[in-house]
């Protein structure tokens, strides 16, 4: 049984998680650094946005929608919607809906300027649904949890890419040891380090009175 076999995959479960997490970031976390490199919290809400948006798109076959066509745009904190609270949900549930039609994980299908089966791209779309949770919760201090048997189909897709990663999408393989949870594996198989914690916050001291 191959990957594409395994599909269609359900993202109610972890639209349901990152909404959770979304209770939990707070205007001081905006800032705050993550584990996407040179990426805030801010700047990883705004890049959930895009991807959400594309996905869904993706998903309904609108391949001459807006995005479709090129690479998105760098995630940036200036760009965040200051509506992201009401906003992120709402695209969230409606990339939850798109891929609940059988349709969409059928043919061929665009996001990103790149096209594929559409199959692989469900699975790439729900890799960085999971993967950016994972992020938004260890920068902000929360706990990640996800479905055991996504993971198992996220692993045995991404153990298919090569070792060095894949521009753009994923980076080199992290080793990681026998041991490894399953989340662990799929972690270090995107090119994260699963060890990764947030660094405490350094707050600037007031200078002494002349």
């Amino acid at each position: 049984m191959t990957v594409a076999d395994r599909v269609p995959l359900d993202f109610d479960p972890p639209v349901r998680k990152l909404r959770a997490l979304l209770l939990g970031v707070g205007a001081a976390e905006l800032s705050r650094v993550t584990p996407c490199p040179d990426w805030t919290v801010a700047a990883l809400l705004d890049h959930l946005m895009g991807l959400s948006y594309a996905f869904t798109q993706a998903a309904r076959k609108r391949t001459d929608a807006p995005g479709t066509d090129g690479p998105p745009p760098a995630p940036s904190a200036q760009h965040l919607s200051r509506h992201w609270r009401s906003r992120l949900p709402v695209l969230l549930e409606e990339l939850a809906d798109a891929w609940k039609d059988p349709a969409s994980w059928t043919g061929t299908s665009r996001a990103g300027g790149v096209t594929m089966p559409a199959a692989s791209l469900g699975i790439v779309a729900m890799n960085e649904l999971v993967m950016h949770s994972w992020d938004l919760a260890r920068a902000t201090g929360q706990e990640y949890f996800a479905d055991p048997r996504t993971l198992e189909v996220l692993v045995e897709f991404l153990s298919q890419g090569p070792a060095e990663g894949t521009p753009g999408l994923f980076g080199p393989v992290v080793p990681t040891d026998s041991e490894a949870t399953l989340l662990d594996q799929t972690l270090a198989l995107a090119g994260r380090d699963p060890s990764w914690r947030r660094p405490p916050r350094i707050w600037a001291r007031a200078a002494p009175a002349a």
